[in-house]
């Protein structure tokens, strides 16, 4: 999965833009974990993109200005002991990533009113239950 890194509709993340690391990875593989770089760290620049709209662009940042270090935002993966398969889930990730920093915010919520008749069948409840515990006093049993 090489090229361009879909986020969402017709807008990609051009493989020019992205930054790639290779490191050595910790965990499992024997001997031959000390030899192959397999770790990957992937670096884009959200600042400086052309790939993203401009409306996109602002939401992200304030969006992801935890993960931000000026403006570039880094994602790492080594789970699997090939490179290939790694750089294919940072890929993945990022783009996950932005997808979700991009997307539109959820429309406000309209406030609605509790009818009257349910208002007025808890109050008419109400009423009844009280009624049935002041008759349980002990002050008519003489």
């Amino acid at each position: 999965m090489s090229g361009p890194y879909p986020v969402r509709g017709s807008v990609s993340l051009p493989e020019a833009e992205l930054m790639w690391r290779f490191s050595r990875s910790s965990g499992p593989g024997g001997q031959h974990v000390n030899t192959s770089d397999s770790q990957v760290e992937l670096r884009f620049d959200l600042a400086r993109t052309e790939a993203l709209p401009e409306v996109w662009k602002q939401r992200a940042l304030e969006r992801l200005a935890g993960r931000l270090t000026g403006g570039v935002i880094t994602v790492r993966a080594s789970e699997h002991r090939s490179q290939w398969r790694n750089r294919e889930t940072a890929a993945v990730r990022l783009a996950a990533l932005l997808a979700e920093a991009t997307a539109p915010p959820p429309r406000p919520r309209r406030p609605t009113r509790v009818p009257r008749g349910i208002n007025e069948r808890r109050l008419r409840e109400k009423k009844q239950r009280s009624e049935t515990k002041r008759g349980r006093s002990a002050r008519d049993w003489g």
